[in-house]
């Protein structure tokens, strides 16, 4: 277990995937910015089991125990990227920023890595706050082919790399 001062992150088990699953099919869950997913818990569960070891999701959770969110971390090349989503009642209080600089200083600490970066639709300031709260730096922005087979609409996202290293040492 990852231990913060207000939430922890420990890593999904496969009783995890009901819960999942109840969040990745409430289009709230991601928001207005990722279009929603819709997977079964079995689904989940098949993906849970052939998940590639270098590949991580953990839980997030309250210092009560409650399970408010999830993040995980994937190499793409010789970089890793991240991913983030919590519920939407405990968004705004802090706990999204403090699960993603577990996460950074996890993945900076644990792997032999030198960058770490996430993508964000270009109209999500909020998860552009955290990023830039825990110190990655905006990079570069571009067009993404991501899009939602209902719409078509092409998101243009933002990339974070690169850990500052400001006030730290890896």
């Amino acid at each position: 277990m990852l231990e913060g001062k207000v939430v922890n992150l420990r890593i999904e088990e496969k009783e995890d995937m009901r819960l999942v699953a109840e969040w990745v099919n409430n289009p709230d869950y991601f928001g207005e910015y990722i279009p929603l997913m819709q997977q079964s818990r079995t689904e989940l569960e098949k993906g849970y089991e052939t998940m590639p070891p270098e590949v991580r999701w953990f839980i997030i959770e309250k210092k009560d125990g409650s399970k408010i969110g999830s993040i995980g971390h994937f190499p793409v090349g010789k970089v890793f990227e991240m991913g983030y989503a919590i519920i939407p009642s405990e968004r705004g209080k802090g706990c999204c920023t403090e699960a993603v600089k577990i996460m950074v200083d996890y993945l900076f600490l644990s792997k032999d890595i030198g960058r770490i970066q996430a993508h964000t639709d270009i109209r999500n300031v909020a998860s552009q706050k955290v990023l830039e709260k825990v110190d990655l730096r905006r990079k570069e922005q571009f067009v993404s082919p991501r899009s939602s087979e209902e719409s078509g609409e092409i998101c243009v996202s933002t990339a974070f790399s690169e850990k500052s290293g400001k006030n730290r040492r890896y």
